[in-house]
């Protein structure tokens, strides 16, 4: 038969109230909590967690969303949120919704029936109707890369409009004046600021915004291909290139390096994310990185001192600058 609280007590001395606050994450005295964890290895003690979420209304599981877990970003950041997390009990159930609302629409759903104690989510829809019914359960939401228009919840992201706009300034400053962008999709925030980026840079230098330069693909790689593919064909004068996402970077070096485009001899180019890709690369690309690790530890962080109790107003925002990495393509 499975040893019980009840056993653990009896074991260690202690009352079932201690033993049930060093479960629940309680402030336990160390000396105590030694002795709990001695006596769970030596009576090969299991915590029934459903059992215990049904109790308490706590499941110990964070509910995350990205829309594509094969996105370097969103991977890099999910791995240092579940890292932390661990730390603290929590495990993470992830959804890839393949950038798809729909999809959202039903991890959504997936997560606040498996009673999910907070939600993780990059968007891919920018109602956030969906996230409305996880804050009034009072579960807390953080969301990642992205604003959302009247939903209070608190939001993590990198000033894509200042990254993009420093980066296309370091090429204006090297003498280029027909610049390409390779935006993302429309109606995506990261997106949209990005390509306000593209234009202040312009403008602050006095140049004219040409639309036939901007290019958008769909933040994949053969996306990235295609787009720069479209911008090599209608505009042979360009002389410089601005890619706004890492995979589309893969994807714009491949079109380039099959049509023998010399870099930077014949184009200039700056791509995005990806230390190890811009050092694999020759010759080494110039990127505009954004702090990943950062981002997932203060998403973890807000989460935690959500689920902790804290009592500020939800709808903080955490907006952090990108680096730039010199490299040998300008």
């Amino acid at each position: 038969m499975s040893a019980t609280m009840k056993d653990l007590a009896k074991e260690t001395g202690l009352g079932l109230a201690t033993i049930s606050s060093y479960f629940n994450g309680g402030n336990v005295r160390e000396k105590n909590r030694e002795k709990i964890e001695a006596a769970i290895k030596k009576l090969d003690f299991e915590i029934n967690e459903v059992a215990r979420g049904l109790k308490t209304n706590h499941t110990k599981l964070i509910g995350v969303v990205i829309p594509e877990l094969e996105m370097i970003y969103c991977a890099q950041i999910i791995t240092e949120v579940e890292d932390i997390l661990r730390n603290y009990g929590y495990a993470t159930i992830v959804c890839d919704c393949r950038s798809d609302a729909k999809r959202e629409e039903e991890a959504l759903d997936f997560h606040f029936h498996r009673r999910v104690d907070g939600l993780i989510i990059m968007p891919t829809s920018r109602s956030g109707k969906g996230l409305k019914r996880f804050i009034d359960h009072n579960k807390p939401v953080v969301v990642i890369d992205r604003k959302l228009p009247d939903v209070d919840c608190d939001c993590v992201l990198v000033d894509n409009e200042k990254a993009v706009k420093d980066g296309v300034s370091r090429l204006i400053k090297a003498k280029h004046t027909k610049i390409g962008l390779i935006a993302g999709p429309k109606d995506v925030y990261t997106s949209d600021e990005r390509i306000k980026g593209y234009r202040r840079a312009l403008e602050e230098h006095g140049l004219e915004v040409d639309e036939t330069l901007i290019s958008r693909g769909d933040y994949t790689i053969g996306g990235g291909a295609k787009a720069v593919a479209s911008l090599l064909d209608s505009r042979p004068d360009m002389s410089a290139l601005f890619v706004s996402n890492y995979e589309m970077t893969v994807g714009a070096m491949i079109e380039l390096n099959e049509r023998g485009v010399r870099i930077p001899e014949e184009l200039a180019f700056i791509g995005y994310d990806n230390k190890e890709f811009a050092y694999a690369s020759n010759p080494r690309l110039s990127i505009v990185a954004q702090p990943t690790k950062v981002i997932g530890k203060i998403v973890a962080q807000q989460m935690l001192e959500r689920l902790g109790g804290d009592s500020k107003k939800p709808g903080g925002i955490w907006k952090l600058e990108a680096e730039y990495i010199e490299g040998k393509s300008i």
